[in-house]
C-alpha cells in the first residue's frame, strides 16, 4: 500500500474517490442481507464515507481501518461525535459507543485486534489497491475476519485508459480470490460508472454478494 500516494491525496483534498452521496448500492441490496440490529460491520479503507452514517443510523456497530487520520477526524466531525482516542503500537484507535476506526496499515491489523464481525462491507478496498497487492489483501482480510459474508463492490473499465485507483476487478479476478470460501452472486450489473471514472472509460460496476455457506 502506497502510503505516501494515499496520504498526499487527502492532504490535497484530491479526493474525488469520496463519495458525496450514500452509495446507492448500498441502499438498494443491504435490505437483502437481512442483518439483525446491533451486528458489528467491517470497511476496509472506510476513508469517511457517509455509508458509515447510514449505517449507523440503522443500529449497526461499524470498525473500519483507514491509513489517513486525517479523513478519520473529518469523518467524526461530520458524524458530529467526540471519539476517545487510544494508540497501540501499529493504530490509533478512535472510537465511540458503536464505532471504531483503526488509523494505519489494513495488513498490521490482527484478528485479535479486530475482534468479532458479522460482515465485510468492501465498497473500495479492491478495486483501491494495485494487482500485485489484491490477493495479499483478500488473503489477509479472510485470516482475521473468520471468513464472515462480504457485500463487496468492484468496477470493470479498460485499464489502459486509466492508471486507478479506482482499479479494474473482473470477475475472474474475484473468483480467484474469494470462489473456494464463498458461495458468488452477482446482485447487479451497473453501466453506470461513478462520474470521475465514466469520463474516462466505459465500464460497468458490480456489486456482489460472497455468502459464506461453506464453513
Amino acid at each position: 500500500m502506497d502510503k505516501y500516494f494515499w496520504n498526499e491525496r487527502w492532504e490535497k483534498e484530491e479526493i474525488a474517490f469520496h463519495m458525496n452521496e450514500v452509495n446507492p448500492m448500498l441502499i438498494k441490496y443491504f435490505p437483502e442481507l437481512s442483518l439483525e440490529k446491533q451486528k458489528r460491520i467491517f470497511i476496509p479503507l472506510c476513508g469517511k464515507t457517509l455509508d458509515i452514517k447510514w449505517l449507523l443510523d440503522r443500529n449497526h456497530k461499524i470498525v473500519g481501518v483507514e491509513l489517513n487520520e486525517l479523513a478519520v477526524k473529518s469523518l467524526f466531525v461530520e458524524l458530529k461525535i467526540e471519539p476517545t482516542i487510544l494508540k497501540t503500537s501499529d493504530f490509533i484507535i478512535y472510537k465511540h459507543e458503536n464505532i471504531e476506526v483503526f488509523v494505519g496499515d489494513f495488513f498490521n491489523l490482527s484478528e485479535t485486534l479486530l475482534g468479532k464481525v458479522d460482515l465485510i462491507y468492501d465498497r473500495a478496498a479492491l478495486v483501491a489497491l494495485p494487482k500485485d497487492m489484491r490477493k495479499k489483501y483478500s488473503a489477509h482480510l479472510l485470516n482475521i475476519t473468520n471468513r464472515v459474508s462480504q457485500l463487496l463492490l468492484t468496477y470493470e473499465y479498460d485499464q489502459s485508459t486509466m492508471k486507478g485507483p479506482p482499479f479494474c476487478v473482473d470477475s475472474l479476478e474475484v473468483k480467484e480470490y474469494y470462489f473456494d470460501i464463498y458461495s458468488l452472486v452477482l446482485l447487479e450489473k451497473n453501466e453506470n460508472l461513478p462520474s470521475g471514472l465514466k469520463r474516462k472509460s466505459n465500464g460497468c460496476e458490480k456489486v456482489w454478494l460472497l455468502k459464506n455457506n461453506k464453513k
